[in-house]
Parts: structure tokens; C-alpha cells; sequence
């Protein structure tokens, strides 16, 4: 994807009144030969970003559902390696940009120059690395911007104005805005500080905000919803396809 590319997909959606729609799902959940099948099913129900999960034994930021769907897929097998071999398999049948999100150990293990080359080559537009301080992401940026892969940042409600600014200095693509003080999984409402910490992202960052743990309804966004260019769907997801086996239905209500 050329440089530039998410900010695309966000200022089309803008156009047509809308929020991009980027579902998320652990890479081999629910078995391996199903999980690329959803991943194709995503493209032609309407996502407009695609993240795939780098499954890790120790996954601190993931809530039960989400770390359930992270161990069936590490008892499956799944590696990062059989990511980036299976994406570069389907990569022609998805038109969507496409993110992995994880932790720095399977990054670390794969090593950082190795993981940029074959993700480019596998069609990875941009990657999340949960656990990665921004004190330490320079270099890693740079090996991935090098290959044409944008490092995309995870900000919160307890990120300071000052810190925001910094984040800011570095982002590209978009900005992962985390909705929650905690892990993962779906809630029945949203923190009453959340509207007031996403206007000031909104004044300090240029790049696109999505939003992310925690949202299963339309309904949960309300006033907040003018501040935020995107939504990301994980432990939602997950517990639909677990129930119904199927993609379109939960993109319907989102429509």
C-alpha cells in the first residue's frame, strides 16, 4: 500500500458519513483452515482494515475472550511465521489494507529485519506491537518504514496531553485509541472520561483515530462519535462467530 493509503480509507469513509469498520481476529482461530476463509469473508462484507492477531502465550492486555481465541490458535500451531505464509497465499483476494497486531516477543523472535521483508512481501500494510513503548520504537519504526509498513500507536485514558504530543510526532496511518483502563472485551458501556480524553487527541493528533476494547454496538457511541474516524471489533467478533459461524450479519449492524 502506497504511503498515505489508511488515511485514504479513512477520508472515503469520512465522505460517505461513516466510521471504518476494522474487525479483528487471533491468526488460526477458530481452526487454521477456517480463519482464512473469515479473513476473505471480512473483505467482501465491507471491512475496511483487516487486523490479524500475532497469538502469544502471555498476552497482558487481551481480556478472557480474546486470549481463549489466542490459546486455540497457539494449540493449533499458529506462529507468525504461518501468518505471513498463509496472508501471502490470500493477499490478491483482499482489497483492504492489512494490519498484525501483537506482542514484541514473536516480533523479537522473528527478528525485526527479517519480519519487515517477509511482511512486505506477504502484504502487510501496517503492525501494532501492544507492548512496545514509544521510548523504544525509533529503530523498529525505521525497519518497517524502510519496507513500506507504518508502526501504529496505542494511546489511552490515562495518556497524558504531554505524551499525546509525542505519539502525535510519530504517527502515521492512525492512531489506536484504547477505550478502557484494562484488558480486552466487550462492556455494556463506556468510561464518562472517554468523550473528554478523545476531544483532546482530537486537537493534538492529524492522523485518524480509531477506537478499540470494549465495543460490540453502535449504541455505545453516542456524543463520542463525531471524535472518532474508525472502530475495531475483537471480543465481539469472536463471540458472534462462535455462536453463528458466520461474518455477514455482524457487519450488517454496522451499515
Amino acid at each position: 500500500m502506497n504511503v498515505g493509503g489508511f488515511e485514504g480509507v479513512f477520508k472515503k469513509k469520512a465522505q460517505d458519513g461513516k466510521k471504518a469498520i476494522i474487525p479483528f481476529l487471533p491468526g488460526g482461530y477458530p481452526s487454521l483452515e477456517r480463519f482464512w476463509d473469515y479473513i476473505v469473508e471480512m473483505d467482501e462484507c465491507g471491512a475496511d482494515i483487516i487486523e490479524i492477531g500475532v497469538p502469544f502465550s502471555d498476552p497482558v492486555a487481551d481480556g478472557e475472550v480474546v486470549e481463549r481465541a489466542s490459546n486455540v490458535a497457539l494449540s493449533n500451531g499458529v506462529s507468525l511465521g504461518w501468518i505471513l505464509e498463509g496472508l501471502s497465499r490470500v493477499r490478491e483476494r483482499i482489497s483492504t489494507p492489512v494490519v498484525l497486531m501483537g506482542y514484541c516477543n514473536p516480533f523479537f523472535r522473528y527478528r525485526w529485519e527479517r519480519f519487515a521483508r517477509d511482511a512486505a512481501g506477504a502484504g502487510v500494510d501496517g503492525v501494532i506491537v501492544a507492548d512496545l513503548p514509544l521510548e523504544e520504537s525509533s529503530e523498529i519504526e525505521e525497519i518497517l518504514l524502510a519496507e513500506g509498513i507504518e508502526l501504529i500507536y496505542l494511546i489511552g485514558l490515562n495518556t497524558s496531553t504531554e505524551r499525546m504530543q509525542m505519539y502525535a510526532s510519530h504517527s502515521r496511518g492512525f492512531v489506536y485509541f484504547v477505550s478502557v483502563l484494562g484488558t480486552t472485551g466487550i462492556r455494556e458501556s463506556l468510561p464518562a472520561e472517554l468523550q473528554e480524553r478523545l476531544t483532546r487527541a482530537r486537537e493534538i493528533f492529524s492522523c485518524p483515530i480509531s477506537l478499540g476494547f470494549g465495543i460490540s454496538s453502535p449504541s455505545q457511541l453516542g456524543p463520542i462519535a463525531s471524535l472518532i474516524d474508525g472502530i475495531v471489533f475483537g471480543s465481539a467478533l469472536i463471540r458472534h462467530l462462535d455462536e453463528k459461524g458466520e461474518i455477514r450479519s455482524f457487519f450488517e449492524r454496522w451499515k
